[in-house]
């Protein structure tokens, strides 16, 4: 039995990964900090923890906290995880980071999308976390970059074509929307009600959203060579789930029945990729509350063009479902052991 500390247990994310870890028959959550609640118990500030999580939160003490847990889940925002990451690999802990802080491979590029990187060299040694692609490098890395939400849904959808050169490069098109739970659980006038309900907007348009170079980084490494995609994020009034609509040009005439051969071959033995068929389209009330990316590959023949959709949940398979998986893998672990449960609908 392993102990898991989960650093930011007070977010969306942090709850998330307390839900799914909760099943999970190989750890147990020890430790839980949060610098605005510590000394109270996790279930006061989440109900629905009563009587099966009731840890008292405490400050962020990186040494104790490591001296609680084999495995440490940083749930921070972006620069303070990496504040205290350093602290935890040299005490020889595993680290999975749900934040940004780890996932772009180039400081300099990190520091054009977000601030100057406190440890550069920590970045050649982390794993970009998407088990799909990365499975034999995250088994055995010490610290594993979780994906973003936006990203994961993005690079799985076009992963086959890009690998296979089947799309031209200059062509790519993603909208993506949202619930809500994306933006956090702090407290911001464009997450309250009355700014969201029965409203539906974009956001972060014209290539200045914070996931577009973690996008672009991880297709350009698919497709050989570098690339840049239009990103367009949309805020939908729901809880939870991504839903991506992405557009391609193909290189060469390609029907519907030979792109969904493509992807079911690509994806097969992949227990958490669900490529649909029979005209089925991606939901997100389908993968609600589960690990699962579907993903409808589709050809618009009159205009020549391709069409993936994927949905995935953003706080599972875009952030501790996913986290999860990794923490399997880096771990030993069936890869699928915690995550096993079904989409939650209606």
């Amino acid at each position: 039995m392993l102990n898991i500390a989960i650093v930011g247990a007070s977010g969306y994310t942090g709850l998330e990964l307390i839900r799914i870890l909760h099943c999970h028959s190989e750890v147990a959550v020890t430790c839980l900090t949060s610098e605005q609640s510590a000394g109270k118990r996790i279930s006061d500030i989440f109900p629905t923890l009563k009587g099966r999580c009731d840890i008292v939160l405490e400050n962020l003490e990186p040494v104790r906290v490591a001296d609680k847990a084999d495995i440490i889940f940083t749930a921070l925002p972006h620069k303070a995880a990496m504040e205290v990451v350093p602290t935890f690999l040299k005490l020889g802990k595993k680290v999975i980071d749900l934040s940004a802080d780890y996932r772009l491979s180039d400081p300099a590029v990190y520091g054009e999308w977000y601030e100057t990187h406190l440890n550069p060299a920590n970045l050649k040694k982390a794993v970009y976390g998407l088990p799909e692609l990365r499975r034999a490098k995250i088994k055995g890395a010490k610290l594993v970059a979780n994906p973003g939400c936006y990203p994961t849904s993005i690079i799985l959808g076009l992963a086959p074509l890009l690998k296979k050169g089947l799309v031209d490069l200059t062509s790519i098109i993603a909208d993506s929307a949202s619930g809500v739970t994306g933006a956090g659980r702090s407290a911001k006038v464009d997450s309250l009600y009355c700014e969201v309900n029965e409203g539906f907007k974009a956001y972060g348009v014209g290539g200045v959203h914070r996931h577009t170079p973690e996008i672009e980084q991880e297709l350009s490494l698919l497709a050989g060579e570098q690339l840049k995609i239009t990103f367009t994020p949309h805020l939908v009034p729901m809880d939870r789930g991504i839903l991506s609509t992405i557009y391609a040009t193909p290189t060469k005439a390609i029907t519907k029945e030979t792109i969904g051969a493509l992807y079911r071959e690509f994806y097969d033995g992949e227990p958490f990729v669900r490529i649909l068929s029979n005209d089925a389209l991606p939901s997100t009330a389908f993968v609600r509350g589960s690990n699962f990316c579907d993903i409808a590959p589709l050809v618009d023949a009159r205009n020549g063009r391709i069409i993936i959709i994927s949905a995935i949940d953003n706080l599972v398979k875009g952030a501790s479902g996913q986290a999860v998986q990794n923490m399997n893998l880096v771990c030993g672990f069936p890869e699928t052991m915690g995550l096993e449960g079904l989409a939650l609908f209606p």
